[in-house]
């Protein structure tokens, strides 16, 4: 299975800045033409099926309420769908949308909580974006390649028909397609490097800290040299908490899920790359204070550590945070912090100054 080449030069120069919605069935399409209005880039759709109403359903419904903003999951996990269904459902949603899909996927985490499984392992997860790709690209999988689900049903063989499929493909995409972009949500090293071999987009979870991006980063880019590939024949993004107030302890008080984020850098108990010693002894603290179905943890974080991880302050701050990320090589931001649909009170402040005042300073 091949990796469809990216071509660099038809990337878009300028930065990306993504929000995010919950795929409610009644709210969704409103709110997604409510960001394309705003200026945002892109709307991302959560995907966790017990919390969250069905991801490419909502996806669905932004896509036909809108008609330049671009809508991905954010993200999906390689467990609860088959590589095939997974591919038909976004490459169905670039038809439908005139080529304006990404699929976010990452290997799990409240989706697979709550049907009573941990993240998949990484060896899995390299060969579900393999498999990923292949089907994104028109490409064929042969069916011993195919081990997801396996077990749970015999070989087609078995059923002795005078003729049957003997590979795996996506049929009906038409040639002339845009391939749908794969960006993988990553922040151990394993990930990083699964993610930089076989995706179109990086996205690190890592906070805002300088030191944690360059290294997340550098990680991408060894990976793909080690796999004689082009380090920069892929993008690279971010998750990012974004919160801009004039009052730097409001933004703080409406910070949301940096602990969630953090967590991820200490799920399996190691804590990999640069951190100071005070930093760690917090997030090695989250995960036993952590809410999964709430996304968020019994306590707060301390100031110091949500400055450095977070982004909080007045819009001049703000830009001059994003900025540095930028200048790493970063052009694919995916901001948490209060959102196009608040109604009143110092979010909708946070959510207005952030469309007036600090998207416009990235959009080229």
């Amino acid at each position: 299975m091949k990796i469809a080449a990216l071509n660099r030069g038809d990337m878009n120069s300028k930065v990306e800045m993504l929000t995010h919605v919950d795929p409610s069935i009644r709210g969704v399409a409103e709110y997604a033409k409510r960001a394309e209005e705003a200026g945002w880039h892109s709307v991302s759709i959560y995907d966790s099926q017990n919390i969250t109403a069905d991801t490419y359903v909502g996806m669905t419904l932004a896509v036909m309420a809108t008609e330049r903003i671009e809508i991905s999951s954010d993200v999906t996990n390689p467990l609860t769908r088959h590589p095939a269904v997974t591919a038909g459902a976004v490459a169905s949603l670039q038809q439908l949308s005139n080529g304006r899909v990404v699929l976010g996927i990452g290997r799990g985490d409240s989706a697979l909580a709550h049907v009573g499984h941990a993240p998949v392992y990484t060896s899995f997860f390299e060969n579900y974006l393999k498999a990923l790709q292949a089907y994104l690209s028109g490409e064929s999988i042969a069916f011993d390649d195919l081990t997801f689900g396996r077990g749970m049903a015999p070989h087609v063989d078995t059923l002795k028909l005078a003729e049957a499929p003997h590979d795996s493909r996506l049929t009906w995409l038409e040639p002339g397609d845009k391939k749908v972009p794969i960006a993988v949500a990553a922040s151990g090293p394993r990930v990083i490097g699964a993610a930089a071999r076989h995706a179109d987009i990086v996205m690190l979870a890592l906070g805002a800290d300088i030191d944690r991006l360059k290294w997340g980063l550098e990680e991408a880019r060894k990976a793909r040299r080690d796999a004689g590939l082009d380090p920069d024949g892929i993008r690279y993004g971010a998750y990012l908490n974004v919160v801009c107030h004039p009052e730097v302890q409001t933004a703080r008080e409406i910070v949301y899920f940096l602990d969630g984020f953090m967590r991820f850098s200490v799920m399996h108990g190691k804590i990999h790359g640069p951190m100071r010693r005070d930093d760690r002894d917090v997030i090695s603290k989250i995960p036993t204070s952590y809410n999964v179905s709430e996304h968020s943890m019994i306590g707060s974080l301390p100031v110091e550590f949500m400055d450095r991880y977070a982004i909080v302050g007045p819009p001049e701050e703000c830009i001059r945070r994003l900025q540095q990320v930028v200048d790493l090589g970063i052009d694919r931001i995916a901001v948490f912090g209060p959102t196009v649909d608040e109604k009143e009170g110092e979010k909708k402040r946070s959510a207005d100054l952030m469309v007036q005042e600090v998207l416009p300073a990235f959009s080229g």
